[in-house]
């Protein structure tokens, strides 16, 4: 095979894949958007400059190569990366995680969203229930908020004490140095939207049947006391920005440069290199010319309705 003939082979790989991630993120942005023409056009109106799909894709699917390289290494090498999304209700968190996962290996990149604490766990050492999904040797953990919900929603719905969030704030600085100080690179990620954008993508998922379950009444009380969480956000910022553990504030009213800004982000803080890799060749498989393939019942198979 010529050159040339691998020249074209890899275009035409570039060409399919990224028409299989244009696809695919259709899939994603319809599940994102069964909405009213009244509120689809609302919210065009209000984001005139959304970055083009086209460029969007393509510029996702170079960083998702990059994170990939980047997960080669840290099962290479044995790091620990664990990162940190956190930010109001609708701000963006699990879009940017997912697409950050989308590609990657599960077993060396895990995303950990923890439901609220059983009776149990609120008698433990607040951070406790947070300890056993850390990273090990080789791994990624994406935690999609973190026991920062003790500065947000737990302080702001009162289920926190001010004695509790006091503790905690004397707490975590000296926490997140134990945890890079054991080797661990921990990152802070923020995703801020504005006012304006929470409401108008809180009223499209009560116009959207496919997102309705994404609105709690937690999600609800979060918009009434906005005041409150804002309060609470800029003093979690001055109390647990720390030279060893920094937040990152990520721009979010516009999805999409939300994302790419922040795995753009994300990759420049962990030098990552090439790893070596064993060529690898597919074996030939191995015929029994006495060997019949059974024939098995057609109650087995699934319906082929599509």
């Amino acid at each position: 095979m010529t050159g040339s003939d691998i020249d074209s082979l890899r275009d035409d790989w570039l060409r399919a894949e990224l028409q299989e991630a244009l696809d695919e993120d259709f899939e994603i942005e319809m599940s994102e958007a069964a909405l009213s023409k009244e509120v689809a056009r609302i919210y065009k109106k209000n984001h005139p400059e959304l970055l083009d799909r086209r460029v969007y894709i393509e510029s996702l699917l170079k960083l998702q190569a990059e994170l990939i390289k980047l997960q080669e290494w840290v099962a290479h090498t044995g790091e620990k990366v664990c990162v940190v999304f956190e930010g109001r209700d609708s701000a963006g968190k699990g879009g940017a995680i997912k697409r950050i996962a989308q590609r990657l290996n599960p077993r060396v990149v895990r995303v950990v969203a923890l439901p609220k604490p059983t009776e149990r766990e609120q008698s433990q050492w607040y951070f406790q229930r947070y300890v056993p999904h850390l990273p090990a040797g080789g791994e990624i953990v994406l935690f999609d908020r973190s026991w920062y919900n003790r500065a947000g929603v737990e302080r702001v719905m009162g289920f926190a004490s001010e004695q509790q969030v006091e503790q905690f704030f004397r707490d975590v600085p000296e926490f997140e140095r134990m945890l890079v100080g054991s080797g661990i690179r921990l990152m802070k990620y923020w995703f801020s939207i504005t006012d304006e954008e929470q409401q108008l993508r809180f009223l499209m998922r009560i116009h959207d049947p496919l997102k309705q379950w994404k609105l709690s009444p937690m999600d609800l009380q979060s918009r009434v006391r906005w005041e409150a969480y804002t309060k609470a956000k800029e003093d979690m910022f001055r109390r647990t920005h720390t030279e060893h553990a920094p937040w990152f504030i990520v721009q979010g009213n516009d999805k999409r440069r939300a994302r790419l800004n922040m795995m753009s982000h994300f990759l420049e803080q962990v030098p990552y290199e090439p790893v070596p890799y064993d060529k690898v060749t597919l074996p030939e498989r191995e015929f029994n010319p006495e060997y019949d393939r059974a024939v098995l019942p057609d109650e087995l198979y699934v319906p082929e309705r599509y």
